[in-house]
């Protein structure tokens, strides 16, 4: 790493900072203290706590359509891992879908070729009539 990728602030993905989860219960808090508060101090909560308005109504949607009840830990924490069974019927459904574009794309192919040799099969008995008809006409 050059003194120019530091810079630019290109330096390793160790030194950008880590994303902020907040939990239900922290959500939830702030949410009702910034109802409660009077209009001129709200600015005041949103500073103090680092947020802005935007995810203040984010979580008042989350908590109207009661997402943020059932909710125990931080909302943006990573699932719970895939068992070997949910893996493979994820496996097998990806084969599977893969499989049915290749045969609906193989279908096609095969419909395009028989419609060419139809107009192939065509084309030459045009030409037999044609070069029939010319050997019986008199010259």
């Amino acid at each position: 790493m050059t003194s120019h990728d530091l810079q630019r602030g290109t330096g390793p993905r160790a030194d950008r900072p880590k994303r902020r989860t907040f939990t239900a219960a922290y959500k939830l808090q702030i949410v009702e203290e910034y109802d409660a508060a009077p209009d001129g101090t709200k600015g005041a909560i949103l500073r103090r706590e680092g947020l802005y308005e935007s995810s203040i109504s984010l979580w008042r949607r989350q908590r109207d359509n009661g997402e943020l009840a059932s909710a125990t830990g931080p909302v943006n924490a990573p699932r719970a891992r895939k068992t070997p069974e949910q893996l493979e019927l994820e496996r097998l459904r990806k084969e599977n879908a893969a499989l049915t574009r290749d045969k609906a794309r193989a279908e096609k192919k095969l419909a395009q070729t028989e419609a060419a040799l139809d107009i192939m099969g065509k084309g030459f008995a045009l030409l037999e009539m044609i070069s029939e008809s010319a050997e019986n006409e008199p010259s």
